[in-house]
């Protein structure tokens, strides 16, 4: 028998399957299991997204949509990003829309990066990140940051890394998996140092209408002097529940978008013209039901985390995002032990921390996108499993 796994890419060989699809390939074999581990909100896309959808296929919207997206759904978003941001895009030549923010990803990083070219990457952060630079034939530099700064990254934290192959610096705010957010100064700073060693900025913002506590999300291509070196992606799966649809978008200057949009031409062509019509609706009369999930998401995120506290689980308050990021290491077990532990007696399902990078190590993801119910079911499973080790 042929052993065809010489044939492989080099590239994919270095990419290890996900840490997070692993523990749910077990969960899903057994019964009555809670899980906090998948970051997809529990509830339905809105009936009137739904709806536009259902119209658009009664009149026959099925065919191709140019290749950076509708005209009119590209007009929506550079108007989102005036109103709420104070910043222009021209729909035409500095948007394109993807199928989800992973394409925007994976794009971007194809568009920019040769063979050599590092791209810093602050951890812990979304588990393709790394396969996607290494995928596109980068190479990822993690740059670790620490629980006693709540996981911020700071200008000095990555002066510690850039070197003269550093090209990109890829960040993503309000983080996955920890909840973390940035404030306007820590910002600046890192605008700063990008402009500083010229680099290009890939802000990954999918998370950005989830910020609580009378916080407001800083967009990073507004700060100054960074539209241009800054490729912005958003998307409508985590505000508007819309997982499933697959709809993301890119925000970037003509040179990047049109780099871009030639990789999409050849591998995508455009993103599901159905989708694109509930995300014109979404954007168009979806601020009211956005805003009651995310309502529900801050009710939870202070539930979970008084959850923790109480039974003894270091941890700090998350401010974005809908996840939550407990220290286990007074178990004196490692992230994946205590994972596979949990699950294998309790019958919860988490993530563990080091699957997003190894200063996640110590740690669990959570992520309070389900009910309360099941919240207050999967706390009182993890604290009898606490006491019973």
């Amino acid at each position: 028998m042929s052993n065809w796994e010489k044939s492989l890419s080099d590239a994919v060989k270095q990419v290890p399957p996900s840490g997070i699809r692993k523990f749910f390939d077990v969960a899903a074999k057994m019964d009555d299991v809670i899980t906090l581990g998948i970051g997809e909100p529990d509830f339905v896309t809105p009936w009137h997204i739904r709806e536009s959808c259902v119209y658009g296929l009664e009149k026959g919207y099925t065919s191709y949509s140019t290749n950076k997206g509708m005209p009119l759904l590209r007009q929506e978003i550079a108007a989102l990003y005036k109103r709420t941001y104070k910043i222009n895009y021209d729909p035409a030549e500095e948007i394109i829309v993807t199928v989800g923010v992973s394409e925007a990803v994976d794009l971007a990083l194809r568009a920019i990066l040769n063979p050599g070219d590092e791209v810093l990457i602050p951890e812990p952060c979304y588990v393709s990140y790394k396969a996607c630079v290494i995928l596109a034939g980068g190479t990822p530099i993690p740059v670790p940051t620490s629980v006693e700064k709540e996981f911020r990254v700071t200008a000095d934290d990555l002066e510690k890394y850039v070197t003269a192959k550093t090209k990109v610096l890829l960040i993503g705010y309000p983080n996955n998996p920890t909840g973390t957010i940035l404030t306007t100064d820590e910002l600046r700073g890192i605008a700063a140092f990008a402009q500083k060693h010229d680099l290009i900025v890939l802000s990954d913002e999918i998370y950005g209408d989830l910020t609580y506590g009378g916080l407001e999300h800083i967009c990073f291509s507004s700060l100054p002097g960074m539209k241009d070196r800054t490729i912005l992606f958003n998307g409508f799966s985590k505000a508007y529940a819309m997982t499933g649809w697959r709809l993301g978008y890119a925000l970037a200057n003509p040179v990047f978008i049109e780099a871009m949009n030639k990789i999409h031409q050849y591998t995508m062509l455009c993103a599901p013209v159905t989708a694109q019509v509930a995300g014109i609706e979404a954007l168009q009369n979806g601020e009211g039901n956005m805003h009651k999930m995310i309502n529900e998401y801050d009710r939870r995120r202070h539930f979970i985390y008084e959850g923790f506290c109480h039974m003894g689980l270091k941890t700090f308050e998350p401010k974005g995002a809908f996840y939550i990021f407990p220290n286990i290491e007074s178990t004196g077990m490692t992230s994946e032990e205590f994972v596979e532990k949990l699950l294998e007696r309790e019958h919860v399902a988490v993530i563990p921390g080091n699957a997003f990078g190894e200063c996640g190590e110590g740690f669990i993801r959570c992520s309070y996108a389900t009910s309360i119910d099941k919240i207050a079911g999967a706390l009182n499973r993890i604290e009898n499993f606490l006491k019973n080790i």
